[in-house]
């Protein structure tokens, strides 16, 4: 029973040495640590670094027909695609280049 527990004390022992700084590569001595520089890059590469947290509508953007649509899909009243019509005459042409 002795050699059980002195067995199990130094199973603990070696165990408690293993801390989260030796389980976690980022935080081990001499590796690289996340700090940023990404983040900081793609502000300055911005001509607005306010674009960053916030962006532009584009002017021609038409947010209102895109809000309206959003609204009927989370309504449950999303309107059908329209019919259309196939195009007479084509005629079996693939358009691939084949024999004319």
């Amino acid at each position: 029973m002795s050699t059980l527990r002195t067995s199990l004390l130094g199973l603990f022992l070696l165990l408690g040495g293993c801390t989260g700084s030796m389980l976690d590569p980022y935080a081990r001595e001499g590796n690289w640590r996340p700090n940023g520089a990404n983040e900081a890059n793609l502000v300055q590469m911005l001509a607005t670094p306010t674009d960053y947290t916030q962006g532009q509508a584009a002017p021609d953007a038409m947010g209102e027909l895109a809000t309206a649509a959003v609204q009927r899909l989370l309504q449950d009243r999303v309107r059908n695609l329209p019919t259309t019509a196939t195009t007479q005459g084509m005629g079996g042409a693939s358009g691939l280049g084949g024999a004319q």
